[in-house]
């Protein structure tokens, strides 16, 4: 495992452990030559999931982006990053479950955005406005009324 600090490919597992949902396991880390301490996450694949995007273009399925967008949703919440990882593993394994192999970008944004429900409203509505491709105030104000009468 490369060394995100200095590249050094030479870095040691100091602790290894299952993730709450045993998903995947948690190791810490640390590079031999800059003493850089970093935690790599180990996961199970079950199959090569390609997504459609709405261009048509089909793209492999890339787990740090679906992480990265998520992140930015939650930016500056208070939200357990635990919670975060169990709730993109548990995306993933739907989508691995579903036995296709080719995911629609629609399908993976509906997944977010019933996970990101249950864990904040704040960061749902941020990624939705996203996902949804809000232009102004009122596609905001329209979205929360739909989202009160749901509730």
């Amino acid at each position: 495992m490369r060394c995100p600090y200095c590249t050094n490919h030479e870095t040691q597992v100091k602790d290894s452990r299952p993730t709450e949902d045993g998903a995947s396991i948690r190791r810490r880390r640390i590079c031999s030559a800059c003493g850089g301490r970093f935690t790599t996450f180990e996961r199970v694949q079950l199959r090569e999931l390609v997504v459609l995007k709405k261009s048509g273009k089909r793209v492999p399925l890339d787990r740090d982006k679906l992480t990265r967008s998520v992140q930015t949703a939650i930016r500056k919440r208070d939200i357990d990053p635990e919670r975060v990882e169990q709730m993109i593993s548990g995306i993933v394994r739907q989508l691995e479950a579903q036995g296709e192999g080719d995911i629609t970008s629609e399908e993976i944004g509906r997944l977010v955005m019933e996970g990101l429900r249950q864990i904040d409203e704040v960061a749902y509505v941020r990624f939705a406005s996203v996902y949804k491709d809000f232009q102004e105030a009122r596609d905001f104000e329209g979205f929360l009324s739909k989202m009160e009468e749901e509730d």
